[in-house]
């Protein structure tokens, strides 16, 4: 089998500018964090994410200057009670474009793609102003022309329900991502991919996209994950590039791992209200840091420690709750 292994750095590379982007993941939940820095470290730039759901990574992307289009449904810091600072500052700026859907929009969209057919059909959202030909962005902007194939020229469709008669149903094009980036508890020595916990919509994000990263707690034989194959997520041979990267998701949370630090994202997005406050903490956390290991070493063990999950429990009986 090829060896898939490789740095985070070399991982990262595969990236192009402009390209179509996604992640694993839920709001503050298993983000592929390590590669957003090094994403940004590597100055990666004009990147289109498309997203079931947005969060920290995507602000601090954004913020960066990283991002040029964004497709999701909802964006922010979950129950950290900040919004989105950074995009709302280069959406009235006209620095980046938003494009705007519903949550099963967004997921039907890449469920699509990771079936392989164009669109799916829906009732969502009828009579709403998420059908509003006026709110698309993109139309707007020009770029439904079909030079971009990762850009549907529609950004709804509709047609007559030909099977009940039920009337006129949305179509929803497919989402067609070039590279996935999941964060994992395990992946194997070949790729496989074992998610414990909530899976969200990895499984559709990895299958619509056409490269998948997988940035890993640990590297474990194949052996044995494939002792109990229907706990894994993804098989290898749909994994393109594997790195081990223990706590690579901090500061979002990892199921069974480590908990959220809540105190670094709210310190990041009650930075990120200005474009000064957001350029000095990237120069602190993400420029002046050279690595992950760097990272960590700057983060502190007793920090670590702290968020650092019983393995029964599977959350950390140490971090205090109901604050930040």
């Amino acid at each position: 089998m090829q060896d898939k292994r490789c740095s985070l750095k070399e991982a990262v590379q595969m990236i192009q500018d402009g390209s179509m982007i996604t992640f694993s993941g839920f709001t503050i939940w298993r983000r592929p964090m390590a590669a957003i820095y090094e994403m940004l470290r590597q100055g990666k730039r004009n990147l289109h994410l498309i997203e079931v759901n947005s969060g920290t990574h995507t602000e601090m992307l954004i913020g960066a200057g990283a991002v040029s289009i964004w497709e999701s449904c909802w964006n922010g810091h979950e129950l950290y009670g900040k919004v989105p600072y950074c995009m709302d500052r280069k959406m009235k700026s006209g620095e980046i474009i938003v494009e705007d859907y519903s949550h099963q929009h967004i997921l039907y969209r890449m469920q699509a793609g990771a079936a392989g057919v164009p669109y799916l059909p829906t009732w969502a959202s009828r009579g709403t102003d998420i059908l509003n030909p006026e709110y698309d962005m993109l139309g707007k902007a020009g770029l439904r022309d079909g030079k971009n194939p990762r850009i549907p020229l529609q950004k709804f469709g509709y047609a007559p329900d030909p099977f009940y008669d039920e009337g006129e149903i949305i179509l929803v094009p497919a989402a067609r991502p070039d590279v996935c980036i999941i964060h994992a508890q395990q992946v194997g020595e070949e790729g496989t991919v074992r998610v414990m916990g909530q899976t969200f919509s990895d499984e559709q994000a990895a299958k619509a996209a056409d490269k998948v990263i997988v940035i890993a707690e640990e590297i474990v034989p194949e052996s044995y994950l494939r002792e109990d194959p229907d706990r894994n997520l993804l098989p290898s041979y749909m994994v393109d590039a594997i790195v081990e990267v223990p706590w690579g998701a901090h500061p979002t949370g990892m199921y069974g791992c480590y908990d959220v630090d809540g105190a670094f994202i709210n310190d990041f997005a009650t930075a990120s209200k200005t474009e000064s406050g957001t350029q000095d903490w990237l120069d602190e956390w993400v420029y002046g840091v050279g690595s992950h290991e760097e990272y960590l070493d700057k983060l502190n063990v007793s920090r670590l420690m702290n968020l650092r999950t019983n393995s029964f429990y599977k959350y950390s009986t140490r971090a205090k709750r109901g604050s930040n």
